[in-house]
């Protein structure tokens, strides 16, 4: 069932894959009472397997089956805190791809559970860098060990791929410019890989838009100059800078902490009813800090990543909240 190059690309219709993209886009009026700005949401976790790396994950495939660089007898090797390991297990489960998935003791007992469940084999790393003390690039040695070893392994490298950037150009910032006439102010992106802030500026660009792009990054995160710290929600900023990143991509940053990102997401789910993740969380915390900057009558898009689902463990538990982070947030403000 694996498609050929030259074929018709995934579309809608064509089974599972054909339901990512042309997600909802819902407008928040409870979120700040008050408020006289239009704040949107664009809900990436209505994509199937549950994240907005679906869009990246299918193109990063379908780029490769075009290239002729892959077929059905090869293996496919990323490295993943999550979102994308799970989008690819989903992917490849469905083209009867072989996928191994590379992570660290960060990933969640659920995302283990999800990605066993669609057939995934999980390579774990335990020890961090030894030069860096960092988790992401021991993870990135490990693919590339596998790359070598494993006949047939081809590594789709999402945080150089171009397909990562092209599927949110294409996708993403496409369908909320389409879904609001081009008339878009800000565009709050949580970043990691930053091909979703890359893909979306791409799209700016190219449209002669007049929307700003406000980078949501996490605090101790190295992508846009703030001091290197460690960070216990994944997902969320990056432990080093891949060749997709250019702070040239943002017009205003935001760095939101661990509890900030929390904080975010319970004032999400009490006030839109909204379950969503820890990057989406670290939305809602950035537009709150950026209140005072923007405009009364301007509209506001937040990228609302991943669903909250994978977090009632954590981010909706006030045991771990409380162990981790101290307390659990006041959602008063």
């Amino acid at each position: 069932m694996l498609t050929r190059p030259g074929s018709q690309r995934v579309a809608s219709g064509d089974g599972i894959l054909g339901a990512i993209g042309n997600t909802p886009l819902v407008q928040l009026k409870r979120l700040f009472p008050g408020a006289s700005r239009e704040i949107f949401a664009k809900l990436e976790y209505v994509n199937p397997s549950g994240s907005m790396k679906d869009r990246s994950a299918l193109r990063m495939l379908q780029d490769a089956l075009d290239a002729r660089l892959i077929d059905e007898h090869s293996v496919i090797v990323e490295s993943s805190s999550g979102n994308m390991g799970i989008a690819l297990a989903q992917a490849c489960a469905y083209f009867g791809l072989r996928f191994i998935c590379v992570v660290d003791p960060k990933v969640t007992r659920h995302n283990l559970a999800i990605l066993r469940a669609y057939g995934a084999e999980v390579e774990m790393v335990e020890e961090p860098d030894p030069e860096t003390g960092e988790l992401l690039p021991a993870r990135k040695r490990r693919v590339a060990e596998l790359s070598r070893r494993v006949p047939g392994a081809h590594w789709l490298n999402q945080y150089a791929n171009p397909g990562n950037v092209m599927s949110h150009c294409d996708g993403t910032m496409r369908e909320i410019a389409e879904a609001l006439g081009g008339e878009v102010d800000f565009v709050l992106c949580p970043t990691s890989t930053c091909g979703t802030i890359a893909g979306c500026r791409r799209y700016i660009v190219e449209h002669e838009l007049k929307t700003r792009l406000v980078a949501v990054d996490a605090v101790g995160s190295a992508l846009f100059g703030a001091r290197r710290a460690p960070r216990r929600l994944p997902g969320l900023g990056s432990s080093e800078r891949g060749s997709l990143f250019d702070p040239a991509w943002a017009d205003v940053v935001v760095h939101v902490s661990d509890a900030e990102c929390v904080a975010g997401c319970r004032r999400l789910l009490a006030r839109e009813a909204i379950l969503a993740g820890g990057s989406s969380g670290g939305g809602v915390a950035a537009l709150a800090k950026l209140r005072e900057r923007i405009p009364p009558e301007a509209r506001c898009v937040l990228i609302l990543p991943d669903r909250g689902d994978r977090y009632l463990d954590t981010i909706y538990a006030d045991d771990w909240v409380r162990r981790e982070l101290g307390s659990v947030p006041d959602l008063a403000s």
